[in-house]
């Protein structure tokens, strides 16, 4: 089973937040991960004024060590 690391869409039309996740490779965008990661919140919030980005390295390292491909966004993200 080809596990892929890539970001599935959470929230409402204009409130969007990006979960990074492990799945196989076959599924939707939307599908149950084999696990959950990280959460992007790439839009600024009015009262922080920052985009937030919180995730596991070390599994993000074991999914990468076990031959996960992460697309091209992520790959963006974790440079």
């Amino acid at each position: 089973m080809a596990i892929r690391l890539r970001f599935a869409m959470h929230g409402l039309r204009n409130n969007r937040v990006l979960h990074l996740v492990a799945v196989d490779h076959r599924k939707a965008r939307d599908a149950r991960p084999a696990e959950l990661l990280g959460v992007y919140k790439h839009r600024v919030d009015e009262a922080g004024g920052k985009k937030s980005l919180e995730w596991s390295v070390e599994r993000i390292r074991y999914w990468l060590k076990n031959g996960a491909m992460p697309s091209p966004p992520v790959v963006r993200l974790l440079e």
